[in-house]
């Protein structure tokens, strides 16, 4: 498909949406600012690399260990992230912390992923700032989908499942009554069809209709909260050591059946699970054990999900003898 390009705005934050975008990155950004990104990432972005105050490499790894090491050498009053989710969390984080210290710090995120980061408030905070600490979304989102979905199709694969995951479970949790309003659902839906007929089992994946479907995946997940699906795929990812585009697409056809028994998708339709397993197929991430969770981990990642508040959002609250079983049925 071909997608117009808009500039849509939402409150606080400004979204420009397009192809042919990122050439405005560096005006958006302004000056004086520091970037965020990552060795792949700044290839794609040489304008924004040399306006920067500071250029700030994010290494693998947890989020809030990233922002932690990063508080005392991150300084600018805005942060630019040009990266997958890791790089914007990363970034919120560090906005977070400065706020909650009186320094009045905003973050431009330029996605690099279809990880949706750049659309929510949700992300863990940096080493040693409390758990309390309100969370920060971006101000100003650039998603030029020649950027956005330039992934290797395997990789894109397994990013179009988060972004897949964010569309049916915001339709579930609004469902039991957690909604944000009409909005949210509406998006998601949406999103959902654009994701599904982006990224067909056979031939080559829509681009644009992945990066759009992911853009608003993400605005209706901030809008009503994860449930059973993200907290037992993110716990997957933090205990059990897989990739986190990966859990998703390995986890989803099992948690969307969870969902399902529940009750909570039937205003979805159709059979999302056998799409969320040709999402998976074509990311080489069928079972949790393909993408490095241990037969022996399942049980610590169960006991840890179990604990999340996020449960609550897709009642009946999952047990976590409920979350083995799915671990289980995954691996």
């Amino acid at each position: 498909m071909s997608v117009a390009g808009f500039t849509w705005r939402d409150g606080e934050r400004t979204v420009r949406f397009g192809p042919g975008t990122l050439a405005e990155a560096p005006d958006l950004a302004g000056e004086g600012f520091a970037l965020l990104t990552t060795p792949r990432a700044r290839g794609a972005g040489p304008e924004l690399v040399a306006r920067a105050g500071a250029v700030h490499e994010v290494g693998p790894g947890r989020v809030d260990e990233r922002a932690g090491d990063l508080r005392g050498a991150v300084a600018a009053p805005r942060l630019v992230a040009l990266g997958g989710g890791r790089v914007i969390d990363t970034a919120k984080a560090l906005a977070a912390a400065a706020r909650a210290e009186g320094r009045p710090v905003d973050v431009m995120a330029v996605p690099t992923t279809l990880s949706a980061a750049e659309m929510t408030h949700l992300h863990r905070h940096a080493r040693g700032v409390p758990a309390a600490t309100p969370t920060v979304r971006p101000t100003v989102v650039l998603c030029d989908p020649a950027l956005a979905a330039a992934q290797p199709v395997r990789d894109l694969a397994a990013s179009a499942a988060n972004a897949l995951a964010h569309a049916l479970e915001a339709q579930a949790v609004a469902h039991t009554g957690f909604s944000g309003g009409p909005v949210p659902v509406l998006a998601a839906r949406r999103a959902a069809a654009l994701l599904r007929d982006g990224l067909p089992e056979n031939g080559e994946p829509d681009r644009e209709a992945l990066a759009l479907g992911a853009l608003l995946s993400g605005y209706a997940i901030d809008a009503v909260g994860y449930g059973l699906h993200h907290v037992i795929a993110q716990t997957a990812v933090r205990v059990g050591g897989a990739g986190h585009g990966a859990a998703n697409a390995a986890l989803l056809p099992h948690t969307l059946r969870a969902l399902r028994q529940r009750g909570v998708l039937e205003e979805a339709g159709e059979n999302w699970e056998e799409v969320a397993a040709g999402f998976a197929r074509r990311a080489g991430a069928v079972r949790l054990r393909d993408v490095g969770v241990g037969r022996d981990a399942l049980e610590a990642c169960a006991e840890a999900a179990a604990q999340r508040p996020h449960l609550d959002g897709t009642p009946p609250r999952a047990s976590a003898d409920e979350l083995l079983a799915l671990l289980r049925a995954a691996w």
